[in-house]
């Protein structure tokens, strides 16, 4: 597969990611294609063909501004928005608001004040610039997260310094997802300095905390109505799911922490006490011998990638009992014990019976034993999402890559959420998916980059979808 106007795309990897996704038929919504990831039939076809001369113009313009789209890209690294604790927010804010209004943009700072999140010495910033064309609707919506995890260890280039070499941008986020934030900023700049007139809106906007929930960026935009069905029409969140690949949706996810009590006694009369880690330790045990098992044979027919993730999930993500290791040891039974577990539902499944299901199996473990309570609490909630299988966005998008890429684009859904949660619960806008530049495998890890030819690539697309979208399809 060649890309227009760049070096060969990797059709190996592309290969590889066809042959891993082998295993489960679509069946979800209607015509999502057949196994091994959706292929779009309803929607592609809509519209009228475009100008293509304008297209060419649009993407000549994208090709002449490589450079700066890698500059800015490795700048966005070079702002170190750590989440947790939130650093550098405010400073991250400002510069990308400052260069969209350079484009014309008008911006638009909003805090989230009032949420737990928030305080003076880690602010939630989030920015919005607006840019309208000849007429205010419809309105396209670009949204990225500007907030990285911490970059860990294992690292062989500085993850801050916005590294280029060998045609990859190297740095903490920049896969995840400033690389998208700078596809989103120069798709609308092509197009404006093509001379393209745009009958619509072009929003732009840079986002808090979506690492960590998304609580205080994307929700409290739309919490607030400031991403809304009543003036929102599409919303692309350029995340990294590879250039050929439209994300439709996620599963769902069912965060809680289960605590067990039991009696404390001295360390060597053990028999007097009751352990709650023995408690725990058999809540442990029934998950693997009876929970994962069943989890295992339930297959999910959204086209969740990789494979492995379209299965129904439990992980342990952390558990904590009796005394601290590091601390001073004393002689004691352990009489508490917690663990958070993270169970990844199925659009087939449901909140309510993935919660049931747990709740009974802590029921039947704990309920014999003597002396052990518990107590289970719901920490976060998230319904899986899915966009229209004839939503005009996702025709849009599919006609883009067909025509920067050379191939047809396959739809996926995310192991786990991102910000289209919020966009489709709150908002209640149903066509928004995610489409963007990077790697969905390198998010995270030590050394992450994002290759520059899929960087551009990923910008033609955003500009020719976006220009697809505001004239129906020309």
């Amino acid at each position: 597969m060649a890309a227009l106007k760049g070096p060969p795309y990797d059709s190996e990897k592309r290969q590889r990611d066809d042959r891993d996704g082998a295993h489960c038929a679509i069946v979800v919504g209607r015509d999502w294609g057949p196994s091994g990831g959706g292929t779009l039939r309803e929607a592609s076809g809509g519209g009228a063909p475009r100008d293509v001369n304008e297209d060419d113009r649009v993407i000549d313009e994208i090709d002449r501004a490589a450079d700066e789209i890698v500059q800015f890209t490795a700048d966005l690294v070079r702002i170190p928005t750590v989440n947790p604790p939130g650093e550098a927010y405010e400073p991250c804010a400002r510069f990308l608001g400052e260069h969209l209004e350079r484009l014309g943009f008008a911006i638009e700072y909003i805090t989230a004040t009032g949420r737990p999140e928030h305080s003076p010495s880690y602010p939630r910033v989030n920015v919005v610039g607006t840019r309208r064309g000849d007429a205010a609707r419809p309105v396209v919506h670009l949204n990225g997260h500007i907030d990285v995890v911490p970059a860990g260890d294992g690292w062989t280039v500085d993850p801050f310094a916005g590294v280029v070499r060998d045609g990859r941008i190297f740095g903490r986020g920049v896969c995840d997802m400033k690389a998208g934030i700078a596809a989103a900023v120069f798709a609308a700049e092509a197009i404006r300095r093509a001379g393209v007139s745009v009958p619509g809106t072009i929003e732009i906007s840079g986002t808090v905390d979506e690492e960590s929930g998304g609580f205080a960026g994307v929700a409290w935009l739309c919490q607030s109505g400031r991403i809304a069905k009543a003036r929102t029409d599409y919303v692309i969140i350029p995340e990294p799911l590879n250039v050929d690949r439209i994300c439709v949706g996620h599963r769902g996810v069912y965060w809680s922490e289960l605590t067990t009590h039991g009696r404390v006694a001295h360390g060597s009369m053990p028999f007097l006490g009751v352990s709650a880690i023995d408690g725990m330790t058999e809540v442990l045990a029934a998950i693997r011998r009876e929970l994962q098992p069943a989890l295992g044979g339930r297959v999910t027919a959204m086209p969740v990638v990789p494979a492995g993730a379209r299965y129904a999930t439990i992980n342990v993500n952390a558990i904590d009992g009796g005394q601290p290791l590091d601390g001073i040891q004393t002689p004691c039974v352990a009489d508490r014990c917690r663990a958070i577990f993270d169970r990844r539902f199925l659009i087939e499944e449901g909140f309510a019976a993935a919660k049931e299901e747990l709740e009974a199996l802590i029921r039947r473990t704990i309920g014999p034993m003597r002396g052990v309570e518990y107590e289970l609490r719901d920490l976060m909630v998230v319904d899986p999402v899915l966009t229209p299988p004839s939503s005009p966005l996702i025709a849009a998008l599919d006609r883009a890559i067909r025509r920067v890429l050379g191939s047809e684009p396959t739809l996926i859904a995310s192991p786990g959420t991102y910000d289209h949660k919020h966009v489709a619960r709150i908002a209640g806008i149903p066509h928004c998916v995610a489409y963007g530049p990077g790697e969905l495998e390198l998010a995270h890890q030590p050394d992450e980059y994002c290759r520059v030819d899929d960087l551009v690539n990923a910008t033609k697309v955003l500009a020719l979808a976006t220009l697809d979208l505001m004239s129906g399809g020309r």
